[in-house]
């Protein structure tokens, strides 16, 4: 229990570290796109002077040193446009298309959107040149990396959160696997000794009219115990009639409940069998059908119906209670959440365990409004 108690903080912290990896990524990698993007900018802009050079040079002018420099940029891609956007030399630029002249346009209204662009001024006469120039492939690349990095980090953290989750979950199935077996174990032994009274009674008082129900009480402890000794271990599941199965756990309730409370079922006549594990799937029913009786105080409507879909065997158990409200849908089947003074809040958490991991099925709360009712549904696979 103690490590199911660490497992929030130390949620806690692996967020906190993948935000810190975060910030702090973004602000390195904007520091170095930063330095990079102004260091090329210097760097073209050179580019920009040996063009003009190149340009406005005569015949007598020595070029060598202007030619090492434009030859020297193997990594900027750049384009050069006269006064009329017509290209006139590009550099480090991969086309894609047969048409050259078009991707060149393509390319040029890209770095035209950046802001990257030096003007080149000709001569006195208004001639200019445009050198347009995007990022490296290093920057690019370094662009990208933060987001990177940041996707591997949170994948990093899912996995270690959904590992922490699942061991958290193992931890909570040996709790409840271990309450149930003891509880079960604890029970059996007064439960035979009653059950051996039982038989000593009805031997020596064969015509007591309260002996058959003190009988069928301790046949019900004894039937809750083995439900207990069934939780934890691999259910089996068998072919069951479910209306047989609705009308022993409506009996039970009437027998228990005022008579103020109004306990109907409507369910089809020829219901096919259903795969279920009778003594875990009775738990369910009584377990609805004694919340619903507490939600109403006695006093109210209870109803069971059951409807067949495409896909399922849907059972809805429906009352006239005080409600839930809709914050709350998914809360009511929490590990000991109740309204009760006295209750555990165990009841639901279990339900929800047989019916979904038993029975490979759904139960939720339907439909709900406060003073009006609730109805819970249980969706079972065909």
């Amino acid at each position: 229990m103690r490590f199911i108690k660490e497992i929030h903080p130390i949620k806690f912290w692996l967020v906190l570290a993948a935000m810190v990896i975060a910030v702090a990524s973004l602000y390195v990698s904007h520091s170095l796109i930063s330095d990079l993007s102004a260091e090329e900018r210097v760097r073209m802009e050179v580019w920009a002077e040996a063009m003009k050079n190149l340009q406005t040079a005569d015949g007598n002018t020595d070029l060598t040193m202007v030619l090492k420099v434009l030859n020297a940029n193997h990594t900027i891609p750049v384009i050069v446009v006269d006064q009329n956007e017509d290209v006139q030399t590009y550099r480090n630029i991969e086309l894609s298309s047969a048409d050259t002249i078009v991707s060149l346009k393509e390319k040029l209204s890209d770095f035209n959107r950046e802001g990257n662009c030096i003007r080149i001024d000709l001569n006195g006469g208004g001639d200019y040149l445009n050198v347009y120039y995007g990022p490296s492939l290093m920057l690019t690349r370094l662009a990208v990396y933060p987001y990177v990095q940041l996707t591997v980090v949170l994948i990093f953290v899912l996995i270690a959160i959904f590992a922490l989750l699942s061991s958290k979950k193992a931890e909570q199935n040996k709790v409840w696997v271990g309450l149930s077996k003891e509880t079960a174990h604890q029970l059996g032994t007064p439960i035979s000794s009653l059950m051996a009274w039982m038989e000593l009674l009805k031997t020596q008082y064969p015509q007591d009219d309260l002996i058959p129900a003190m009988a069928e009480d301790v046949e019900r402890l004894q039937m809750i115990a083995n439900r207990f000794s069934k939780i934890g271990s691999i259910p089996e599941l068998e072919d069951a009639d479910l209306k047989a199965l609705l009308e022993r756990v409506t009996d039970y309730i009437a027998h228990r409940t005022s008579d103020k409370v109004k306990i109907s079922t409507h369910v089809p006549d020829l219901l096919p069998p259903v795969r279920l594990n009778v003594a875990l799937f009775e738990w369910v029913i009584e377990n609805l059908c004694k919340n619903a009786v507490d939600a109403m105080g006695g006093v109210g409507v209870l109803d069971i119906s059951v409807q067949e879909t495409s896909r399922y065997w849907c059972l809805d158990v429906a009352d006239t209670g005080k409600g839930i409200d809709k914050r709350y849908f998914e809360t009511v089947f929490a590990p000991g959440y109740t309204t009760k003074k006295r209750g555990w809040g165990l009841g639901l958490s279990l339900a929800r365990r047989i019916v979904v991991e038993y029975h490979s099925g759904s139960i939720f709360v339907k439909q709900s409004e406060i003073n009006k009712g609730t109805i819970f549904r249980i969706e079972l696979k065909k």
